[in-house]
């Protein structure tokens, strides 16, 4: 009797590659982002470091703010910093580090870092951050995982430095 397992094995694959060949030809649909919240982070003056062997460093104090969102509101706990480098070539990158507590008392990290580069057609760049939260478990623990982006704009509160900075979530 001859063995059939070759040729079963070879119609089942004749009928199951192209399906998953098509498969992996369709790329996933592009991500979506939901807005989450806004901040508003009040400033002290710069602190300049000035020349170091990776460019001009800035050190920024964060002294309070407040934030709202469909999700979540709450204020900008002071005593954070946004270290700022602006490097030859024109590129300026950005870390903060601060703390925000929500209505309800709890109490988040915000990590938040982005790079922009002067444009050589001149155009103004915007600043796109990637922020990371650490929340304690319970009701905004979905701020734990994710993909999470960013946008900065420079602004005052009362005359005084700040930034506004939009949080979406990608989907």
């Amino acid at each position: 009797m001859p063995n059939r397992f070759p040729a079963l094995v070879l119609a089942l694959a004749a009928l199951v590659l192209p399906s998953v060949a098509h498969a992996q030809a369709t790329p996933p649909p592009a991500p979506t982002l939901e807005f989450i919240f806004e901040e508003t982070v009040t400033l002290a003056a710069d602190v300049k470091v000035g020349a170091t062997p990776w460019g001009e460093r800035n050190i920024v104090p964060i002294t309070g703010g407040t934030f709202a969102g469909p999700r979540i509101k709450g204020k900008v706990l002071p005593g954070g910093w946004d270290w700022q480098l602006k490097v030859p070539g024109g590129c300026f990158s950005l870390h903060a580090n601060y703390m925000i507590q929500a209505e309800d008392g709890a109490i988040i990290n915000v990590d938040n870092s982005g790079t922009v580069c002067e444009s050589v057609d001149g155009k103004q760049a915007r600043l796109f951050t990637v922020p990371t939260f650490e929340a304690p478990k319970g009701p905004h623990d979905w701020l734990n995982g994710g993909a999470f982006v960013g946008t900065v704009q420079v602004t005052t509160v009362d005359g005084k430095p700040a930034v506004r900075i939009r949080f979406y979530q990608a989907h």
